[in-house]
């Protein structure tokens, strides 16, 4: 049996659909893992401890940061919301996450970033992670937010942090683009635990797609974390293309790396 890497791991976001796939790939690297979310988990692992909290309560959010070695904030709201839900969810939740960490002392952060953070970059611009900020949305806003939150907390205090920007992560295809950006769940493991056991991370940025043909990012500044994906789509490449749709080359969720978020209006106007 492999000796647990860690004693304790903190996972926010646990009940979510990246965080449920995440809680059975991060139990073997630690003695304890404590899974966090808003909504209640009652179908814990024998390793596994549960907090409830909403990322928004300062007080309870930095007492969950308490006798953890390390932290993967998979937490906050998934998709673009309102500007109240993506400021208390993402902006302030991230916030009281780094405070945690810095008052109990957690050395490293794996966050989940996002592709939107970078969404309005053109798909033929074959970016790496000096590329600047475009975000596509609010949602993506609040993921630049964090980033750079991750990197003031590595210059001023010492707190390493990876960002996975991730591109798409779920059960099934919906759309062509995902045969590029497609990050399957084990891949997503593998990048975690990548980010994780590197010797050392200092603040770094990592794509999050896996081994697909026509990947449209360089991940070349991210050697150090040592994330080999081991998955790739084009098995799948016959049956979606004869499935779905060509799509216009002139759509802007097609032109730019972000997709069909580039194509949301403001979302505190929808109903009004």
């Amino acid at each position: 049996m492999t000796k647990p890497r860690f004693d304790t791991l903190l996972l926010t976001g646990a009940a979510g659909r990246l965080g449920t796939e995440l809680r059975r790939g991060l139990a073997p690297l630690c003695k304890t893992l404590r899974v966090a979310d808003v909504t209640p988990m009652t179908d814990l692992r024998p390793n596994e401890e549960a907090v409830t909290y909403d990322l928004a309560d300062q007080e309870a959010t930095m007492a969950a940061c308490e006798g953890v070695e390390a932290i993967v904030h998979f937490g906050g709201a998934p998709l673009e919301r309102p500007w109240e839900d993506i400021l208390n969810a993402n902006i302030r939740g991230s916030y009281h996450i780094y405070e945690g960490a810095r008052k109990h002392g957690v050395g490293r952060v794996i966050y989940a970033s996002s592709v939107h953070a970078i969404g309005y970059h053109r798909v033929e611009d074959n970016i790496d992670a000096n590329a600047p900020h475009r975000p596509d949305s609010l949602y993506g806003l609040s993921k630049c937010f964090v980033e750079d939150l991750g990197r003031l907390y590595w210059d001023k205090f010492g707190i390493e942090t990876v960002d996975l920007r991730i591109f798409s992560s779920f059960p099934e295809f919906t759309d062509r683009r995902m045969l590029w950006s497609m990050l399957t769940f084990d891949d997503c493991i593998r990048l975690v635990e990548a980010s994780l056991t590197a010797p050392r991370v200092a603040h770094s940025i990592v794509f999050g797609t896996s081994a697909n043909k026509h990947r449209m990012v360089d991940n070349r500044l991210a050697g150090h974390i040592g994330f080999h994906p081991q998955d790739s789509t084009e098995e799948f490449r016959a049956e979606v293309e004869a499935r779905l749709t060509a799509a216009n080359p002139h759509d802007k969720a097609v032109e730019y790396l972000g997709g069909w978020f580039v194509n949301l209006g403001h979302p505190d106007d929808e109903g009004k």
